[in-house]
């Protein structure tokens, strides 16, 4: 689910493969002395979604990457000597039935996935509450993680809230990107540091056609027309305060839905007058492969994630596109949208429990985020990420988004908005694109009685 966010913009840092070649004590993530923590023995079986394992090439850069099994070697190996790791890389496309499958079978400990398939796997109870391990562990500090994904998310916290489940270990990139030069093309004035949803649609019409100095097609405005989880649709309705429904996961029967309220038709408003400035491809996600880069046609980007325009920046120093493409805060009333967390989790029944936590702690732990960022992107989710380089004014922005995140409904951990819901936004959407959108007071009665029976359906 969050493989675009894994998979985007590898790069690896001068220094970190000075590093790998040096003695055999040393970090590979930057020169630190590793020495032995503790003589606990046990064997810890680990499910990955997505991680690369052994060393190789990014396919983007061309830079060379470190595979985690070095990693492990030069860290976890050399601090837990007698804890023996048993690790599984399982592909993003198949990553949700193979890891139940691992759950169920009991035949995994520790897990690395998308936060809506540890909510699930959490609300079924196949997931151990670590408030027990972090409350007696001295050495762990919860206070190092962005508190609104930390304490706020459907991927770490249990529906009501009271109990942690997961500690969370890559933080998705959804911001507002606009191209400065398409801006300077048209006259238009830049956005501003936190752009609502009407100044973006108001700016977006006026460089939506051709350019005034280049004579090229524009379009002033792209986001993702079938987005699984419908990001932008859950920042529409956090800036015109659409809850959507109210009550809690932890009682899906008695949520009360608020689908077809005056703030929702406020959203679909937008939409279907957003749908009309886009390539026509962004219904599939596609028309904007040149955002980012030279040859980029598309003056806002919302739920964008700056990798391209970094990639050519690690690869080639392209400065010029680094202060092109600007980052802005999201639609909510505070810079807010939804926010991908993917978190490490503990399986109900891990079979050694302590030898799990400290093989958790430490995948999740700092030394591995510089890790991950140094030589595959991955957004950290920590207070002080001090390994991000200054020019990576991307993962800042995404952090900062973090920073004032919060879990409503509106969710994929929601499995009527993920079943129901966001398939009927997108296609709304799509409908909107092509100028046939239906009438949306109908459209939003229709999704109400929907989920109101469906609801009533639950046992």
């Amino acid at each position: 689910m969050k493989k675009a966010v894994l998979l985007i913009l590898s790069f690896v840092l001068t220094f970190t493969l000075a590093a790998c070649s040096g003695g055999s004590n040393t970090d590979v993530t930057g020169g630190v002395k590793i020495e032995k923590v503790s003589d606990m023995e046990g064997t810890v079986r680990v499910a990955l979604a997505g991680w690369q394992l052994e060393n190789g090439i990014d396919a983007l850069t061309g830079n060379p990457v470190i595979g985690l099994n070095e990693y492990l070697d030069k860290t976890f190996k050399i601090m837990y000597p007698n804890i023996k790791l048993e690790v599984y890389q399982i592909p993003w496309e198949n990553v949700k039935a193979k890891q139940s499958a691992m759950l169920l079978s009991g035949d995994a400990d520790v897990l690395y996935t998308g936060g809506a398939f540890a909510s699930q796997w959490y609300q079924d109870g196949l997931l151990r509450d670590l408030d027990d391990l972090i409350a007696k562990d001295s050495s762990f500090d919860p206070g190092i993680y962005l508190e609104g994904i930390m304490n706020n998310s459907y991927s770490t916290k249990s529906p009501d809230g009271t109990k942690q489940f997961g500690i969370p270990a890559v933080l998705g990139r959804r911001m507002t990107i606009y191209d400065k030069k398409l801006f300077e093309d048209w006259g238009v004035e830049p956005l501003s540091a936190k752009p609502g949803p009407d100044e973006i649609l108001e700016k977006a019409k006026k460089m939506t056609g051709k350019n005034p100095k280049t004579g090229e097609d524009n379009y002033g405005l792209f986001w993702s027309g079938n987005s699984l989880n419908g990001s932008t649709f859950v920042a529409l309705t956090l800036a015109y305060g659409a809850k959507g429904a109210e009550g809690t996961l932890k009682d899906v029967k008695s949520i009360k839905w608020h689908l077809n309220s005056p703030e929702m038709v406020k959203v679909l408003e937008w939409l279907k007058e957003a749908a009309q400035l886009p390539p026509k491809g962004f219904v599939n996600a596609q028309g904007a492969e040149n955002f980012g880069l030279e040859k980029n046609n598309i003056a806002i980007a919302l739920d964008s994630t700056g990798g391209s325009t970094m990639s050519e920046y690690r690869s080639k120093q392209n400065k010029e596109l680094l202060d092109r493409f600007e980052p802005v805060m999201n639609m909510g009333p505070d810079g807010e949208g939804w926010v991908a967390v993917d978190p490490f989790v503990m399986a109900k029944n891990a079979k050694d429990v302590e030898a799990s936590w400290e093989v958790l702690k430490f995948l999740s732990g700092h030394m591995t985020q510089k890790y991950r960022y140094e030589n595959f992107s991955s957004t950290p989710t920590l207070k002080n990420a001090d390994f991000v380089t200054p020019e990576d004014k991307y993962v800042k922005k995404a952090l900062e988004i973090a920073a004032v995140g919060h879990s409503e409904l509106m969710d994929e951990a929601n499995p009527f908005y993920m079943s129901d819901i966001a398939p009927a936004i997108n296609g709304f959407i799509s409908q909107a694109a092509s100028g046939n959108a239906p009438d949306i007071q109908k459209f939003l009665d229709d999704l109400q009685s929907r989920a109101e029976k469906w609801s009533a359906n639950l046992k």
